[in-house]
């Protein structure tokens, strides 16, 4: 087997040196605006297909030009494709859509959802859509961004996941009936992403709303299972969320796991907060240690770091795209290319690649349009400005227009060797896949706005800094507007600081011995810890880095100097 992998690391270095010396291609304005053209074709080919064939149906089928209920019986495409209605330019159909949703949308159904992925697409998308509504020129109501009727649906969505997290240990169920709550018979194994990816949109909806609950259950559900890491710092693949104990110990990168770790990088960036920062280091430097082999990541067992399985998936694509954000490029760089290489192997990434072997997985051969690589081809080209990753998207959009284009829509590849077809387009085709192609060959789009452009005072106070750069995209790639939380959660914070005045002019007076036994008290008592102290940092170490005052220096200056969120406090 090591010889084997030996052999396949020096094809990897040998395509490596060819693509690398390939890097001399460049694209022309004139071909950048050809696919931009090409990818908006393929996106109303999908779009219209599902409009005219499964709507209001979840998901398109497009081999049988009919629809299916898949994630919750909520018309999901339409959900998970408003933004990039948006981001291709439409405004007439992201404002028809939008007020569409409004007006059919009921989350009181008797249905048995997916907690991870109705937060991810449903609640995120609307978040989504809500923050970019006033630019796609829809008529906001006042108080905007803190109210909406977008920002109330998700909201009401998210209300619905709510009693998954409760249990003993704050880590939620996997699954939730949207008008019962959780069933008695219910699960209490779920995967790790399950647990750890709701900060980004549980925060947002926090920080807008003003109410606290969903970022407290968020951040107790990521505090609990960075209690369960192992002695040699990683996490396994499926935990029961009663117990705390874990079902699955293959600890990786790539399915079941993979957006835990992405959350903990964009939510430290979009939160300004240390504590996930630091929580994020502390795996990477375990990830390193026990799961990287030659710029590969292979699967280990958790307690010992032993291989478990030496494979790619095609999950762990979005990797290099995060390791931009951190700043750490040359093993972005490297890594990329091999997963490039399997790309223009297959003409797509199979779920399962034998790194030994340099093949497919048995039974794991499928390619469902997933986003990944060309989502970190996004990153890194934004990052480097190197032409090789434009190639990547060319490449995409090459093999997706031959390999899975059919009369309604394009179709999830079964087998990536043969390009035999399913039956099935994902609502995140168009959500990711084709907005992160879309964004690839348009470096002018406002989402990469380096905070030249911005809106001044359309939210609750006067100075509120809006649309200036620096979106976090959520796992779904639905973009979300830093400064717009601050905005809210500034106004938030005004109206606690007013109701506190205004009690205490109604509290009678403390007389002058009350006043100078009360500063006695203070000085010789010690200050009583916060309960929700940090735990991944040192004691003393502050716990939440000072809001921002003007929101959009700070993140677009810090995602451009790759990562290097926290180096400057002025």
């Amino acid at each position: 087997m090591i010889r084997l992998l030996c052999t396949t690391i020096l094809c990897v270095i040998h395509v490596f040196t060819l693509i690398s010396n390939a890097k001399g291609q460049e694209f022309t304005e004139l071909e950048m605006a050809h696919y931009r053209e090409k990818i908006k074709t393929m996106f109303y080919h999908a779009y219209n297909s599902y409009l005219d064939h499964a709507y209001p149906y979840d998901e398109l089928r497009p081999l049988t030009c009919d629809g299916q209920d898949t994630w919750g019986s909520v018309s999901l495409t339409l959900i998970d494709a408003l933004d990039t209605l948006l981001i291709l330019g439409n405004h007439t159909e992201f404002q028809r859509v939008a007020t569409l949703l409004q007006d059919t949308v009921d989350f009181d159904i008797d249905v048995n959802a997916s907690v991870f992925e109705t937060n991810i697409r449903v609640v995120g998308g609307l978040l989504s859509a809500h923050l970019l509504s006033k630019r796609a020129g829809m008529e906001v109501e006042a108080g905007w961004p803190c109210s909406g009727p977008l920002l109330r649906m998700a909201e009401d969505a998210a209300r619905k996941l709510l009693p998954a997290f409760q249990t003993p240990t704050g880590m939620p169920y996997g699954t939730v009936n949207l008008l019962r709550g959780v069933n008695p018979t219910e699960t209490p194994v779920t995967c790790t992403a399950g647990v750890g990816t709701f900060i980004l949109e549980f925060s947002s909806l926090s920080r807008l709303t003003g109410d606290p609950i969903f970022e407290d259950v968020a951040r107790k559900a990521l505090r609990s299972l960075w209690k369960t890491r192992s002695e040699i710092g990683l996490v396994g693949n499926h935990i029961d969320v009663l117990s705390k104990k874990w079902v699955a110990q293959d600890a990786g990168i790539g399915a079941g796991v993979d957006s835990y770790f992405e959350y903990l990088v964009k939510g430290s960036i979009m939160l300004q907060d240390e504590e996930l920062l630091s929580m994020f280091l502390e795996y990477d430097k375990a990830i390193k240690n026990y799961t990287k082999f030659d710029d590969w990541y292979l699967w280990v067992q958790m307690h010992k770091g032993t291989v478990s399985m030496p494979v790619f998936q095609s999950l762990e694509a979005f990797w290099p795209g995060l390791q931009s954000l951190i700043g750490e490029l040359d093993s972005a760089l490297r890594t990329f290319h091999n997963y490039y290489t399997v790309w223009r192997q297959f003409g797509g990434l199979p779920e399962f690649y034998s790194i030994p072997q340099g093949y497919t997985v048995d039974k794991r051969e499928g390619y469902p349009l997933r986003p990944e690589l060309i989502e970190s081809a996004m990153y890194l080209y934004k990052a480097t400005g190197d032409h090789t990753f434009l190639q990547l998207g060319r490449d995409a959009v090459e093999s997706i227009e031959k390999i899975t284009r059919v009369p309604c829509g394009y179709a999830s590849v079964k087998d990536i060797r043969d390009h035999k077809l399913d039956n099935r387009m994902e609502s995140f085709f168009l959500a990711e896949t084709i907005k992160y192609l879309y964004l690839l060959f348009d470096p002018d789009n406002f989402l990469h706005n380096s905070g030249l452009d911005f809106e001044l005072g359309t939210g609750p106070s006067e100075d509120c800094v809006l649309g200036a750069g620096g979106y976090i995209f959520n796992t779904e790639a639905h973009p979300l507007d830093p400064a717009a939380l601050h905005c809210c959660s500034r106004k938030q914070e005004e109206r606690r600081e007013l109701q506190d005045i205004l009690l205490n002019l109604s509290e009678p007076l403390a007389s002058p011995q009350e006043t100078q036994s009360q500063e006695t008290d203070s000085e010789t008592e010690p200050p009583v810890m916060d309960p929700s102290e940090s735990i991944a940092l040192k004691p003393g170490t502050s716990r939440k880095a000072p809001l921002l005052s003007c929101p959009m220096q700070p993140f677009s200056a810090r995602l451009a100097v790759m990562g290097q969120v926290f180096t400057d406090r002025t």
